[in-house]
């Protein structure tokens, strides 16, 4: 993977076409769900035998997945075989996802390609902030080796408490949720710690702004790279060192920006909805599959001589960061995980997180019909409370139950926000 982000652009179209033809042909076979979308489209995987064909297949969303979780996989796998993976549930609600353990270990790779890049070395000392749940992702024998092996710190865990375990740890490699390390800044920068000292700090998972990056850099003196994934087809684009756009894993997806109609490409410098066709996936195959975020692709190269296409990001998952009456600041990459954890969650068909005072938050819900909602409602604060680490009398909760959510103007869920103030306006010097 190392060597065919040098490849020539036409060397690695030509890849691409030859992966794209295995996949169709395959999901057509063997995966019953995309074999009725071609039949639908009234489509045969011999007629798509480019990239440039792509768009005579339909845009695959998220709902239309979740609502056939089985034919969405391959009949050539047994399901007790798979590693089962769930979205965050960031647009709405989560999407069970299945992988292979080939594929779970060229995820991997495709992960560490983009840290490889920019300095990360073997038996770096790394620490990530996430979410509890990926606490089993590195191997027994990357940790008695010491390789690759990333020391885990909750995304749950006060600040000050994370705060203290990485300066104790003293991690060359600093990685995790964007608004979980620019939290992390902002507690360094009001202690005065100065032990934290990463070569290398990877953002991803959320969006923050320049400014928000900038003080993270400047509060650990360490150049601050991001990282674009989702959970369905992991590590999608990055930036190098050079930082002149995002380096697009185009040798494991192919990746379009389509206009509204979702019938034409945008074209350079325009802003699309990005749409995904993973080369790698065979136990659960993406298609056309769209990711739920906007961006910009770009013609130019990168000064690196990396040949992997560019794109910049824009749009997408903007979540703001929330803040206490008592100071702490709460990401809701937060909220949303403790969501997904929550015993009822399955009741849960969609839901918005919105603060609209520092002490006051509103939880919109849409639920099926099998359902106490005195119950839910009552057991979701206490689990919110606790997962959240927030004291009862510190904030209140009003859980409103509601037919539908209606999406943003973007066409964005918009999960988690707060109408208190944007990240870059809690930034003081």
């Amino acid at each position: 993977m190392m060597r065919r982000a040098y490849w020539s652009r036409n060397k690695l179209l030509d890849y691409q076409n030859k992966k794209l033809r295995n996949i169709l042909r395959y999901a057509y076979e063997f995966v019953p769900f995309y074999h009725a979308k071609f039949r639908q489209a009234r489509i045969k995987p011999d007629d798509v035998k480019t990239v440039d064909d792509l768009s005579k297949l339909p845009i695959i969303r998220k709902n239309e997945i979740r609502a056939n979780p089985d034919s969405g996989v391959s009949r050539e796998f047994k399901m007790q075989n798979l590693r089962a993976l769930s979205t965050s549930g960031s647009t709405g609600k989560p999407l069970r996802v299945y992988v292979s353990r080939d594929e779970d270990g060229f995820r991997k790779a495709k992960h560490l390609r983009a840290n490889l890049s920019c300095g990360h070395n073997p038996r770096d000392c790394w620490v990530t902030i996430t979410s509890p749940s990926h606490f089993s992702e590195a191997t027994r024998l990357q940790q008695i080796l010491n390789i690759y092996a990333p020391k885990f710190v909750s995304v749950f865990a006060d600040v000050s408490q994370q705060l203290s375990t990485i300066e104790k740890i003293k991690p060359d490699i600093l990685d995790g949720y964007s608004s979980s390390l620019f939290m992390l800044a902002k507690e360094a920068k009001k202690t005065g710690t100065k032990s934290i000292k990463p070569k290398l700090i990877f953002g991803g998972a959320e969006l923050i702004d320049n400014a928000s990056r900038q003080f993270v850099e400047k509060a650990f003196n360490a150049p601050f790279y991001d990282q674009y994934a989702t959970i369905e087809l992991e590590r999608m684009a990055w930036q190098c060192p050079a930082k002149f756009g995002y380096h697009i894993d185009a040798d494991a997806l192919i990746m379009q920006f389509v206009d509204e109609s979702g019938e034409e490409e945008v074209t350079e410098g325009e802003s699309g909805e990005i749409v995904c066709t993973s080369l790698f996936n065979y136990a659960m195959p993406f298609i056309r599959y769209a990711i739920g975020d906007s961006g910009i692709p770009s013609d130019e190269e990168c000064p690196c001589g990396r040949k992997l296409p560019l794109m910049k990001i824009i749009e997408g998952r903007k979540d703001s960061l929330l803040f206490l009456p008592n100071g702490r600041m709460l990401s809701p990459r937060a909220f949303t995980i403790a969501v997904g954890r929550f015993s009822l969650n399955q009741h849960i068909e969609q839901y918005r997180v919105t603060q609209k005072r520092i002490d006051h938050f509103e939880i919109q819900i849409v639920t099926n019909e099998n359902v106490d909602r005195t119950v839910l409602e009552k057991e979701l604060i206490t689990h919110l409370e606790k997962s959240l680490n927030i004291k009862a009398n510190e904030v209140t909760f009003d859980v409103r139950f509601v037919e539908d959510i209606p999406l943003n103007k973007s066409g964005k869920l918009m999960i988690v926000n707060s109408e208190i103030g944007k990240p870059s306006e809690q930034i003081k010097d």
